[in-house]
């Protein structure tokens, strides 16, 4: 009998399972994992510009702090919902959260710079804010997808490794 998937892993069946019935040359570039990230990312996203319009309406807050406020709102629920449903990780939480917080302030960076940026030349603050987000997503992806949440191989133990001196095959 096959084990029960946890709800998050279904979650994420239902959100990817398209991806398996695309044409084979395009599965090779779109992955489950980028599909469920862009998937995720654009929830998150709205939540962000959500969160952000409704600071800058009904608060005195300056734009950058606005922006500020959202961001890492948005971004806590992203490391939670990729963490569990997209990249399925069952390694420490901890280490993957300060990586995460590496690229979350490079991101931070980014985001504030080019929103605020845009938005002093005369965009309005959500257009800013959408071209910003294109900036850090494919780096966002590459660094959850290779660093935050990679699944690290276990080391071997100097026990479990065969002899290949001489000098040990001698002594068995």
């Amino acid at each position: 009998m096959a084990a029960q998937k946890r709800w998050p892993e279904r979650v994420g069946d239902v959100l990817t399972g398209w991806v398996d019935r695309l044409p084979p040359r395009l599965r090779r570039i779109v992955s489950r994992e980028m599909a469920g990230f862009a998937i995720l990312g654009a929830f998150t996203f709205g939540v962000d510009l959500t969160l952000l319009t409704t600071l800058r309406f009904w608060t005195p807050l300056p734009l950058a702090a606005a922006v500020s406020i959202a961001y890492v709102a948005a971004f806590a629920l992203n490391f939670v919902l990729n963490r569990t449903v997209n990249f399925r990780s069952h390694a420490p939480a901890g280490p993957q959260a300060f990586r995460y917080g590496v690229v979350i302030l490079g991101d931070y960076l980014i985001t504030v710079g080019v929103s605020t940026g845009l938005a002093a030349v005369g965009l309005p603050f959500p257009i800013a804010r959408t071209i910003a987000s294109m900036f850090v997503a494919a780096f966002t992806y590459s660094a959850s997808r290779w660093w935050v949440f990679r699944e690290r191989a276990p080391e071997a133990s100097p026990a479990a490794e065969p002899p290949t001196q001489p000098d040990e095959l001698a002594r068995l």
